[in-house]
């Protein structure tokens, strides 16, 4: 059986010194992954060691092993949101729990500025920045845990598979114990500036789009974009940024390309478009510039190989190592984030097997909605963390 895994017990040791005799005990009580042995090359089969072809259903040797089963329905899985979930008030229960309030400490030596006034008191205009929604969000997902941690501890204990909208694929490295949490804030920090600047050069945004199987999409999206290139648009994108499940998708691009796609959706029977609170375009190419800053910061970071699966926005698939994770996280910024793909491989069953719960941290409640379309089983044994 597993144990509880600090996820702040390798927080880097510039901060350690900077904090108090409290937060070092925090340090040991914070929210935690599992004890698990971490994920490696050398842990899977580069080709099958039976002779292709082979059928071992009436051989099955581990129906002879009398071994203990866990039942699906005694583990979890842990989501963590991305940005745009924001909201002025949000951790105002959390801040409670005292190992809370240490957290958001941490962060504001990290940071250089009072992250948990924004979180509570905005103004809104300020809160839906980049740089300010990106470390707010990270901080009041992993303060969830704590609050997780005290109504049901096993959830913790018992968690299987993590992972994180966007944004959210950090947090859940930090809560898996690959990144150190000051380390990982700081890092998020760099990532949120970046792409703060790279959406002040190109004006751009993000949005919502639910269509039919009779919709064109894609079309759509290419006339957006030619119809920009043709008006002299510097850097004219439009494209699918998010995959969130079957008929909805989120289009990022210029904001000439989205008011286009607004003002014609009938022509392309598109059914319904919405605007999501982001300053740029992420997930295109507009952010390329975001990368080799991100990519700098994360190389000075000594990270670990995951304690429990870490499924990768990028394709859905676990990361096996760190090395995967220096290799990958940077391309996530450029990259679309296959949700729906990820959902699919994170919650493949048989077909009479039960699903894990499913925990979605603060703040909101996207991922669960998502969830639903994906997979209605698997939907109706998640939960909302306390907020």
């Amino acid at each position: 059986m597993f144990t509880n895994r600090i996820i702040l017990r390798n927080i880097s040791t510039t901060t350690k010194l900077k904090c108090s005799k409290k937060l070092k005990d925090l340090l040991e009580s914070a929210a935690t992954g599992l004890d698990q042995k971490p994920i490696s090359k050398e842990n899977t089969w580069s080709t099958s060691p039976y002779p292709e072809g082979a059928v071992f259903d009436k051989r099955d040797q581990s129906k002879k092993v009398d071994r203990l089963k866990v039942d699906p329905r005694d583990t979890s899985i842990i989501l963590f949101p991305g940005q745009g979930s924001q909201y002025v008030g949000m951790a105002e229960k959390l801040v409670k729990i005292p190992e809370v309030r240490d957290m958001f400490q941490i962060a504001k030596e990290v940071l250089g500025y009072d992250l948990l006034e924004i979180c509570l008191k905005g103004p809104k205009h300020k809160l839906d920045q980049t740089v300010y929604a990106q470390p707010a969000i990270a901080v009041t997902s992993l303060a969830s845990l704590e609050r997780l941690k005290e109504s049901r501890p096993n959830a913790i204990e018992t968690c299987v598979a993590t992972s994180g909208f966007s944004l959210g694929e950090i947090t859940a490295l930090i809560f898996a114990g690959s990144i150190p949490f000051d380390e990982g804030i700081k890092l998020i920090q760099i990532r949120a500036e970046e792409m703060q600047k790279a959406s002040e050069r190109n004006p751009s945004g993000m949005a919502t789009v639910f269509y039919g199987p009779d919709s064109s999409l894609g079309e759509a999206c290419t006339k957006a974009k030619e119809w920009c290139i043709e008006r002299g648009i510097e850097n004219a994108e439009c494209q699918i940024a998010n995959f969130l499940f079957p008929h909805c998708k989120v289009v990022a691009g210029s904001l000439e390309a989205l008011n286009f796609l607004e003002k014609n959706k009938q022509q392309f029977k598109l059914r319904k478009i919405k605007r999501l609170p982001v300053s740029g375009a992420f997930h295109t190419k507009l952010m390329a510039s975001a990368i080799e800053p991100f990519k700098k910061a994360l190389n000075k970071i000594k990270i670990n190989d995951p304690y429990i699966y870490v499924h990768s926005c990028i394709d859905g698939k676990i990361y096996k190592n760190a090395d995967q994770i220096y290799k990958q996280l940077p391309k996530q910024i450029i990259k679309p984030v296959r949700w729906e793909q990820l959902l699919h491989i994170m919650y493949e069953r048989g077909k009479n097997e039960h699903f894990p719960k499913t925990f979605e941290c603060a703040p909101g409640n996207s991922l669960t909605s998502i969830l639903k379309e994906v997979n209605a089983r698997a939907w109706s044994s998640a939960i909302v963390v306390e907020k």
